[in-house]
């Protein structure tokens, strides 16, 4: 579903379009001397605004995939750890060993993550670098934790269960693939912040952005033809909304 303020860009560049086709039925009588109010100007004003929301409304679908990819990769990772300290309790290794594993993975099993509640922003509505951050900090932790962990199972020699998901063969490839779906959110974040500067530059540059642009053609308008103009009714009722 479309966030609130995808909603709003889309209507902003729609709005243009239809300022654009009125402006053209004007024919000679529309005639600025400022370059980017000219038609050719607008319309490739246009263009260049639908393919900065495109470009960011892709770049968010692959944002919204690595935060799935990576919930899913975390979502056994709990059950995961609590038997990796059933099974190490019980392979013969010394109390100190196990109380070491203990202590990481009560730090893992911290509810801080709030994935859930990440991934429903991150979908219905833009993430903040705020609500990013806090949640990286959480995955970098339980990934740090995880193998700390798993460190512990590699140098006691006696760790070696007959569960092929236990085995720290097994587990190094969990952990390889946790930090892997990390980067690959926080790459994907990376490019969708990126995409959204772009698109919010090109409407909502004070100076030449598309929301200021359409409010001048419409000022244009009404001095052409003057404020109670049928012309002027044209475009007035056409709402160019800036970014809050």
């Amino acid at each position: 579903m479309a966030s609130t303020s995808e909603t709003g860009h889309a209507k902003n560049i729609a709005n243009l379009q239809d300022l654009i086709s009125f402006c053209k039925g004007y024919a000679d009588q529309y005639n600025p001397v400022k370059e980017s109010l000219k038609i050719d100007s607008l319309e490739t004003l246009y263009q260049d605004a639908l393919q900065k929301l495109t470009e960011t409304q892709n770049k968010k679908t692959l944002f919204d995939n690595a935060t799935d990819d990576r919930i899913n990769a975390f979502k056994d990772l709990n059950p995961l750890a609590t038997k990796i300290i059933n099974s190490l309790a019980v392979s013969g290794v010394s109390k100190l060993t196990v109380d070491n594993a203990k202590g990481f993975n009560k730090k893992l099993q911290g509810k801080s993550a709030k994935s859930t509640e990440i991934q429903t922003i991150a979908k219905d509505g833009e993430p903040t670098p705020k609500t990013i951050s806090t949640s990286q900090q959480s995955y970098d932790s339980k990934i740090a934790h995880f193998s700390n962990m798993l460190q512990v199972l590699t140098e006691s020699q006696e760790y070696n269960p007959n569960e092929e998901e236990l085995k720290t063969t097994a587990l190094q490839n969990k952990l390889t693939d946790l930090q892997a779906k990390n980067t690959a959110l926080i790459n994907a974040y990376t490019d969708y912040s990126n995409a959204k500067i772009k698109r919010d530059q090109k409407l909502y540059d004070p100076l030449i952005g598309l929301v200021q642009t359409a409010q001048e053609v419409k000022l244009y308008v009404k001095s052409v033809f003057g404020a109670t103009s049928p012309q002027y009714k044209q475009v007035s009722g056409l709402q160019f909304t800036r970014a809050k």
